[in-house]
């Protein structure tokens, strides 16, 4: 029923397109918010590298979070982030972007966190067999597949970028598709 490797490669597609959007973010205006908008590219990124970091660890047959890579991650209390690393709780699900981008890395470490996200969920689906994708697994209050956590994750992705391209739009920033 989930072929691995289409999984993988489909994660791995939304990188490109997420990237499209970010045209024209920098250091200077990557905690930026519009009114009426939920979130900044920053958070953004570290939210979506949080939650692929947590769905390897699914996928890996963890029951419980793993510890993240030291050098982009802190486990602090939303606010010990800084230019190179992200707090966990400063981009967990319910947490909500403050405009200190001191809090948050700079646009090309956000960037790599994020890919390295993308890396480490890509690697686990392509190593996963067939069968264990069919497993079921908790994911929040809710249980599902395996295969099927990694669907939701692409269109999480999916989503965001799509809250990125209205973000452009709230900001006056130019168009990036056409």
């Amino acid at each position: 029923m989930y072929d691995p490797l289409t999984l993988e490669s489909t994660l791995r597609a939304t990188s490109p397109l997420l990237m499209v959007f970010l045209q024209g973010f920098d250091d200077e205006n990557r905690t930026r918010q519009a009114p009426g908008l939920p979130n900044h590219v920053s958070w953004t990124l570290g939210h979506l590298a949080l939650t692929m970091h947590r769905a390897a660890d699914v996928i890996a047959g963890f029951n419980e979070p793993q510890t993240l890579p030291t050098n982009d991650w802190v486990h602090g209390d939303g606010t010990a982030g800084d230019p190179s690393r992200y707090d966990t709780e400063s981009v967990r699900l319910g947490s909500r972007p403050i405009s200190d981008a001191g809090a948050y890395p700079r646009m090309r470490r956000a960037v790599e966190i994020f890919e390295a996200g993308i890396d480490r969920l890509g690697s686990e689906v392509a190593s996963a067999s067939e069968a264990s994708l069919t497993r079921e697994v908790r994911w929040g209050s809710r249980t599902l597949e395996a295969g099927a956590l990694v669907q939701r994750v692409i269109v999480h992705n999916g989503v965001h970028s799509g809250q990125i391209a209205d973000l452009r739009r709230a900001l006056g920033m130019p168009g990036v598709i056409g």
